[in-house]
């Protein structure tokens, strides 16, 4: 399966996925820093075997009502939105870590997958996604004969 490139946090090769903190103080504004906004990119596990290809999206905090998956033109999208939580207590927060927002992950389908057939089930946070294979139709090549 190809995938859409996807570079979240790669602001230096050195320090790899703990560069959060250079995004967080140079990258958003503090107010969206400050209140946990900022890119929400959901973790993505893929996983093939011989009849289909599944799709595994951790999305805690978000509501099945702001999921949606879709697939066109070769594409499979999922895309949602998980909101801010608003305390109601006295506290103040020190640390807002997880973030919140809109969030979109696109990835490019074989040509074997069959689009009709593929679901989605969502299940304590975690988003399933089946992308069935049809059977492999054998590309015919023509040989052209040069005069």
């Amino acid at each position: 399966m190809s995938l859409v490139r996807f570079t979240p946090r790669s602001l230096n090769p050195w320090f790899g996925d703990n560069d959060r903190w250079l995004e967080d103080f140079f990258g958003a504004p503090k107010a969206a820093v400050s209140k946990g906004r900022g890119p929400f990119y959901p973790s993505v596990d893929i996983a093939e075997d011989a009849t289909k290809i599944v799709l595994k999206t951790d999305l805690p905090g978000v509501e099945e009502k702001d999921i949606k998956v879709t697939v066109e033109d070769g594409t499979l999208t999922v895309s949602g939105e998980r909101k801010f939580e608003k305390e109601t207590t006295k506290e103040h927060f020190h640390r807002v870590e997880r973030r919140f927002g809109s969030f979109t992950r696109s990835f490019a389908l074989p040509e074997n997958v069959d689009a009709d057939q593929v679901s989605a089930s969502y299940k304590k946070g975690v988003l399933e996604v089946t992308l069935p294979k049809t059977e492999s139709k054998e590309k015919k090549v023509k040989v052209v004969s040069v005069n």
